[in-house]
């Protein structure tokens, strides 16, 4: 049987590993690194290239040297700044292209060269053939996301046995699974091109995450821009003093040629890793433009000045993890630190500032997730017993019912796999379908949230409410979303994967959690002004058909105080306000029982 392999596909590097006698053993290549750059390069003439070798070929040719991929994965054209060397296609709301020489390839695609490349290295290192894997993904990938990323290993040909987060993995790698029972991590991810934050909660052997919180676009490739940016604003200022006069740089610069932008972006990530461990480096870029040269001493306080905004953009996100665990920072047992970019001393510094305590270096940063999916692939093979891995849903999901609210259910931070459901009628009389909406968010109202898709489901023609359509949410292991609707009397029914979730920033789903606490007052009012609604535009009628047929028996002073109800239910709907309706509702209830127990006798009398 083909092993399953554990892969880290991470935005710079990635890595793959396998168990053996019990042990995650991350595989080299045929130079012996563990890290393969996620790079591929696609040359006039050959096949395309990858890993470091293409790496090299950023500077030489960047518009044909794709990077920073996975940022672009299961993402729409414009939602996604192009500050890369090479050029983005597609349509608005489309799939983002990558363009390559003369055409065009999905994202997904390139990563299917990377993970190639990987399982090429592992059966070389195994000498057999390995078409099973497990893949990491940031805790915050959307469905869109995820499903793209599970696509590529199918490309590369692996059979994808389980798509895991990288923090829940990661923790696997530091040996958080030995601690004591109900012991809370937070394991700290800020890699490449996404930051995770996640806290999770071993309880006999079984991981459980509690909550997790994230950007998918914000890691190390943003210093790296900043550091960029800092150099080539240097060089728009620099002069040269030469025999022949004072030359600016600035001019070559100004024409934004993409060999210079590689160069410099370069040697931001060489001066980023030197300066991790010494005071100061010297930046030297020699020839830059023509025959004139760059030369800088870079020190890593200038360096933390350009990384601070980037990195304190992470705290919003640690504090809402906790919040939503329901934690304290001091209710931690330990903090775990993932991704290259942690081994910057300011970023060090900051996690120990947001958590109160000095978080657990132990393992190489590098490689946790990469290790961390290695052991995941042994649980799923049998070679690695009592632990368990339980990710969570990010945000609610849910439908929208009638008067355009939204029905929630999978509640958000719900343990997945998991799967719910819920039974729901026709709100017309003879009606034919029901529109199943799907949504996600916090919002009380369906139009506040996103609209993940939407699909019909037939029935026969049936009075009001006698129709009845289960709608069951199945979030499966990948955390991907199926949907099934069912007629209860035909046995009907339609199952729809969410292969293409609504793909909005990171920035949006934290405007989103934000403004359901904001509004959360203004949201509850209006759901109970709707349901009021509802209420009495079904009351009306009815209490008006009443009266025409038993209205007779009611003394006048009866009569008279149901009229001055429902002309109350109808000045608070035309004054939308929802606790005058709800009284108001309640009162033309109360007003109407002696008339609604006329109605019951005269059709029991009508029946007999």
């Amino acid at each position: 049987m083909s092993p399953i392999v554990g892969i880290d596909l991470g935005t710079t590097n990635s890595l793959i590993g396998v168990m053996e006698a019990g042990f995650p053993i991350l595989l080299a290549d045929s130079a012996g690194e563990r890290l393969t750059p996620s790079v591929v390069h696609f040359p006039v003439q050959g096949g395309p290239i990858v890993g470091r070798t293409a790496a090299r070929m950023r500077v030489l040719e960047p518009e044909s040297t794709i990077y920073s991929v996975k940022r672009f994965i299961g993402r729409r054209a414009g939602e996604e700044s192009g500050d890369v060397g090479y050029k983005l296609s597609g349509q608005p709301g489309a799939p983002v292209r990558i363009r390559v020489r003369d055409g065009e390839l999905a994202p997904e695609e390139i990563s299917a060269l990377v993970l190639a490349k990987l399982r090429a290295d592992a059966e070389r290192a195994l000498e057999c053939e390995v078409t099973r894997a497990v893949i990491t993904v940031p805790a915050y990938f959307n469905d869109a996301q995820r499903n793209a990323t599970k696509l590529a290993g199918e490309l590369a040909g692996f059979t994808v046995e389980r798509i895991v987060n990288e923090p829940t993995a990661a923790a696997l790698a530091y040996g958080l699974d030995k601690l004591r029972d109900k012991s809370r991590v937070a394991v700290f991810d800020l890699g490449g091109g996404t930051f995770d934050i996640s806290i999770l909660e071993l309880n006999q052997g079984l991981f459980q995450v509690l909550s997790t919180n994230g950007n998918t676009r914000l890691g190390g490739d943003d210093i790296d821009t900043a550091i960029a940016n800092f150099l080539s604003g240097k060089i728009a200022v620099a002069t040269l003093c030469e025999t022949s006069g004072t030359h600016h740089l600035a001019a070559e610069f100004s024409e934004a040629s993409p060999a210079i932008a590689a160069r410099l972006r370069e040697a931001a990530v060489d001066a980023k890793h030197q300066l991790s461990t010494a005071e100061f480096t010297t930046i030297e870029l020699p020839f830059l433009a023509g025959d004139r040269s760059f030369s800088h001493r870079f020190t890593r306080e200038e360096l933390e000045k350009l990384a601070r905004p980037v990195v304190e953009r992470t705290r919003a996100h640690c504090l809402r993890a906790l919040s939503d665990a329901k934690l304290r920072p001091d209710e931690l047992d330990e903090i775990i630190l993932v991704g290259g970019v942690t081994r910057m001393p300011l970023v060090r510094r900051y996690v120990a500032e947001i958590f109160g305590r000095v978080p657990n270096i132990s393992q190489n940063p590098d490689e946790a997730v990469a290790l961390g999916a290695t052991i995941q692939a042994g649980i799923l093979s049998g070679a690695v017993q009592n632990v368990i891995l339980l990710d969570i849903t990010p945000l609610s999901l849910g439908i929208e019912t009638f008067g355009g609210l939204m029905n929630v259910i999978i509640p958000r931070n719900s343990t997945i796999p998991i799967k719910a459901g819920e039974m729901f009628t026709n709100a017309l009389a003879g009606q034919r379908a029901m529109k199943i909406s799907v949504l996600q968010g916090e919002r009380e109202m369906a139009k506040d949230n996103w609209r993940l898709g939407e699909f019909e489901l037939e029935f026969e023609p049936a009075p009001k409410s006698q129709a009845r359509v289960g709608v069951q949410f199945e979030i499966d292991a990948n955390g991907i979303l199926h949907v099934l609707a069912r007629d209860t009397k035909t046995g009907i029914e339609k199952k729809v994967e969410m292969s293409s979730a609504v793909d909005v920033s990171d920035e949006a789903v934290e405007k989103m959690l934000e403004d359901s606490l904001e509004h959360a007052f203004e949201d509850v009012n209006e759901r109970i002004f709707t349901e009021a609604k509802l209420k009495s535009s079904e009351m009306l009628p009815a209490v008006r058909n009443a009266l025409n047929l038993v209205g007779a028996q009611l003394d006048e002073s009866e009569r008279a105080l149901i009229v001055e109800r429902v002309t109350e239910v109808e000045q608070a709907v035309a004054d939308g306000a929802a606790q005058p309706l709800k009284r108001a509702n309640a009162a033309l209830d109360e007003a109407t029982q002696r008339l609604a127990t006329l109605l019951i006798e005269r059709a029991m009398q009508t029946k007999g």
